[in-house]
């Protein structure tokens, strides 16, 4: 019998699709739910903390909405309050799975919590890696829709987003989302390309906010580099599936994602960056190091709770944009 599987971050999918389960990303349930500020006060009524991080509240509230059987949750390489929600969810009697990734990029470590992850499924590394083969073929057609957006400016910034995004879990049916990604591929292939003066990459977690892209794109730019999204179509695959997520960048010291996102920067052209951070996020602190070590313009956007973007931050944008045109 299929079992429906959430995760908190990104893990190795291909063991739990080989085990014949499916993935939901409890991320892109809350993120994509029209109901997603709902999700977050339910959290709250629960006893969550108004000052604690909102993403947070929605997975917990996308774990009970999404029947699901079990929750990955990653306690090592993401976010420390995943610690507390694991208990909380053990407590009000769900499955927890705990997966760990290695601080300093540990291959030996990693091994480790992939088998451990494979014996819980009952699954071997080898119909890991057969499934990953299949997944490989669904990724490429994904780095195409990117290619599409940051060389032939057929696709949107948020078009791709969201493409790059959904390998996180295949919207929980491969053969479906290879599908969609096919007949994306053909639509857009067809268009004209769009005009922009300006290419822009955008950093950091997805946003909890939306309208970013739009009105970017209102404003006569373009974004054209996704940087965690494309890390979850793990664009570096390598032969096996300990290497793959080794290369995948998120979990590990930040200066693991720079050098990748100082090579983008270069190879895409980029005029600035806007780099998103989450309000009571540990990763707000990184700021700093971005800021520190990347030589072109960046903008950095907080948000909080779900909602549209606020005139404010509209505000900023534009002033960011004129900027880079007076450079």
């Amino acid at each position: 019998m299929e079992r429906r599987i959430g995760i908190t971050s990104t893990i190795p999918i291909e063991v739990v699709y080989a085990a014949g389960s499916s993935v939901v990303d409890l991320n892109n349930v809350f993120a994509g739910s029209e109901a997603s500020q709902s999700l977050v006060e339910r959290a709250e009524r629960r006893g969550f903390p108004e000052s604690s991080c909102s993403w947070i509240k929605g997975i917990y509230s996308a774990a009970h909405s999404s029947e699901v059987d079990a929750v990955i949750a990653v306690l090592q390489g993401d976010c420390s309050n995943t610690h507390a929600l694991m208990e909380i969810l053990e407590m009000e009697g769900m499955e927890t799975i705990p997966f760990l990734y290695p601080y300093d990029r540990d291959r030996e470590f990693l091994e480790l919590q992939m088998e451990k992850l494979c014996r819980t499924f009952d699954v071997d590394r080898g119909q890991a890696n057969e499934t990953k083969r299949r997944f490989d073929a669904i990724r490429d057609k994904v780095e195409e829709i990117d290619r599409l957006t940051w060389q032939d400016a057929r696709v949107s910034g948020f078009e791709n987003h969201c493409f790059q995004i959904t390998c996180s879990d295949m919207k929980g049916d491969p053969p479906g989302f290879e599908k969609e990604v096919r007949a994306f591929l053909a639509e857009a292939g067809k268009r004209k390309p769009a005009e922009a003066d300006l290419r822009l990459g955008y950093l950091g977690i997805p946003p909890i906010i939306s309208g970013i892209y739009e009105f970017v794109e209102s404003q006569g730019a373009r974004v054209v580099y996704n940087e965690l999204q494309r890390q979850f179509r793990m664009p570096s695959k390598g032969d096996d599936i300990v290497d793959q997520y080794l290369n995948y960048t998120y979990p590990y010291h930040i200066r693991f994602r720079l050098e990748d996102i100082k090579r983008e920067i270069e190879r895409r052209d980029l005029d600035g960056v806007i780099h998103y951070v989450q309000a009571f996020c540990f990763r707000q602190i990184e700021d700093i190091i971005i800021r520190h070590e990347l030589d072109l313009p960046v903008l950095t956007i907080e948000g909080n709770r779900p909602g549209r973007i606020d005139v404010r931050t509209k505000i900023r944008i534009e002033a960011f944009l004129d900027m880079l045109r007076a450079k």
